[in-house]
């Protein structure tokens, strides 16, 4: 990282110049811009390292609470700062948090995808972060700082290449004591009171350095730092886990692949064949009264690569899995349309009628099932034409597949899409389960599954469903209501996990309120950037 031309601190704020003198009076360089350059890298590395924490908070890791660490430390290096300070101490921010944080997307198509994908979600990171240092001349301005926040993940939600929500703060927090904020408001609320807490806690810490330690002073920052954790206390009975629509028993396989890596697309007939031997082993398993016959199973996504519409033997090896476990299998399988192109799809597979519903993914992976800019990234690399030109579906789909007490009406959000507040929220409508179909095979023994199964938890709050998760080589899980993990596998294993799980139709307040809880604390954040304009334009003409 280069040092900026003029030091982020070289220049003071207008807010904290001193108005006494005559403009066309000299006035003395103030001990930042008589500090030595090495205090600004310094300063940088700081950022960056807070960055790092944050990026530390989140899964596999159970250390949530160093995100409220992360967000302090970069308070501290932001606020009363200029906004161009502010971007570039949270570019740095930005980058520690995200280069590590999506690593994955390298295993793919090489740093062509990982490191820019990476920086152009940092310098979105960076405009958050300069905005912040503006309305910090507010009074009680780490609710504002947090608001802006929010504003910043809903902009990197729809921007760019369709919105990159990845690195969302909530998924960072499946452990922590903000989840039962999900049922309220979702990922923007945890997002909300994860970065107040932090502000605050920069907020309380200069004030006690400054002296300022009277209960008047100390009122406001301490509010910052107790009421969102209030909150989420506060939100528990709002977490429901009774299966107030039923129960039903759940299979989900994991076949396995022949081999981690790039090579994976190259297995396809090996991916499906064990995903067959593993429902008929699974069968055997029932018949000897080793498991309980499930009411319904669901594969990942990619378990049958081979188109069985055009495939006769793919077809029959689905057949012969459905019959041997006596219920409908929600398969994972790539279809291609009339147009030549694919379909990320899950089939409905019924053990008499065979295929009779389908779902199209619609969120589907930039560098991966598409290459955005392709001509454009060719340049640097011909890895680019990895990446697939999958067509999107347009419309969401429940399957209905059997229970045992009730009726499984099963939402699905394949792989990726399961990141996105707005696909989710409109799989789970009308459905009393979430199936989570995926395939990490190709992302080998990265992070990334980790961090997708820690958003699987946070919908299952969030929807107050049950989300069965089922992977190709891991991490497959049942996920309860709560976020908590009842059963998992591991990596590139094969398995078949079985359990008899709630059903549940109730709508959560999260669900009641959609998307206006992110939409009212954008327009609230940037009023105050807008006030905090004039008031710094203000001071800086007096």
């Amino acid at each position: 990282m280069v040092a900026p031309a003029v030091s982020p601190d070289s220049a003071p704020d207008p807010s904290t110049e001193s108005t006494a003198a005559p403009e066309s009076t000299a006035r003395s360089a103030t001990p930042e811009e008589r500090a030595p350059r090495w205090h600004v890298l310094v300063r940088l590395l700081v950022a960056a390292a807070a960055g790092v924490l944050l990026y530390l908070s989140g899964p596999p890791r159970v250390l949530w609470w160093l995100a409220l660490i992360a967000f302090a430390v970069l308070g501290w290096m932001i606020r009363d700062r200029r906004a161009r300070a502010g971007f570039g101490y949270s570019l740095c921010f930005g980058l520690g948090y995200l280069v590590p944080l999506l690593a994955w997307t390298g295993e793919f198509v090489g740093l062509v995808a990982w490191l820019p994908l990476a920086f152009a979600e940092a310098l979105l990171v960076a405009l958050s972060g300069a905005a912040i240092s503006v309305v910090s001349v507010l009074r009680g301005w780490p609710v504002w700082a947090a608001l802006l926040w929010v504003a910043g993940e809903a902009l990197r939600s729809v921007f760019p290449f369709g919105g990159f929500p990845w690195g969302n703060i909530a998924f960072t927090q499946p452990e922590g004591v903000y989840l039962p904020l999900a049922a309220v408001a979702g990922t923007p609320l945890i997002a909300f009171a994860v970065t107040l807490t932090g502000f605050g806690l920069t907020a309380l810490v200069r004030r006690l350095t400054h002296g300022e330690r009277t209960a008047r002073r100390l009122l406001t920052p301490v509010l910052a730092v107790l009421l969102p954790v209030a909150a989420a206390f506060g939100a528990l009975p709002l977490v429901g886990t009774d299966a107030n629509d039923g129960e039903a028993t759940v299979a989900l396989v994991q076949g396995n692949v022949p081999r981690a890596g790039l090579d994976f697309n190259a297995q396809r007939r090996a991916v499906l064949d064990n995903h067959v031997d593993r429902t008929v082993r699974l069968a055997e398993d029932v018949a000897a009264g080793r498991e309980q016959q499930p009411d319904l199973v669901i594969w990942p996504e990619n378990s049958s690569d081979i188109d069985p519409f055009r495939n006769p033997d793919a077809r029959a090896g689905i057949d012969r899995a459905a019959t041997a476990i006596g219920a409908p299998i929600a398969v994972g399988s790539v279809l291609v349309g009339d147009d030549g192109l694919p379909r990320n799809a899950i089939l409905l597979w019924d053990p008499d009628r065979g295929p009779v519903s389908q779902y199209t993914k619609r969120q589907l992976q930039p560098f991966g099932e598409t290459m955005p800019w392709r001509p454009f990234f060719r340049l640097f690399t011909s890895a680019v034409d990895r990446a697939g030109r999958f067509v999107p579906g347009d419309e969401p789909t429940v399957f209905d597949m059997g229970g045992d007490t009730g009726r499984a009406r099963v939402g699905l959000a394949t792989c990726y899409e399961v990141a996105f507040d707005g696909v989710v929220r409109e799989s789970v409508e009308g459905a009393n389960l979430l199936a989570v179909p995926t395939n990490n095979a190709t992302f080998g023994y990265t992070e990334m599954t980790y961090q997708q199964l820690a958003m699987d938890r946070v919908r299952a709050v969030e929807h107050g469903r049950e989300v069965a998760v089922a992977a190709t080589s891991g991490v497959s899980a049942f996920v309860r209501p709560d976020g908590s993990i009842s059963q998992r596998t591991g990596l590139f294993t094969d398995a078949a996990l079985v359990e008899r799980v709630p059903l549940r139709s109730t709508t959560t307040l999260s669900d009641r309120l959609g998307s206006s809880p992110e939409w009212v604390l954008t327009i609230l954040g940037l009023g105050a950037l807008a006030a905090a304009v004039v008031v710094r334009r203000r001071r800086a003409s007096t």
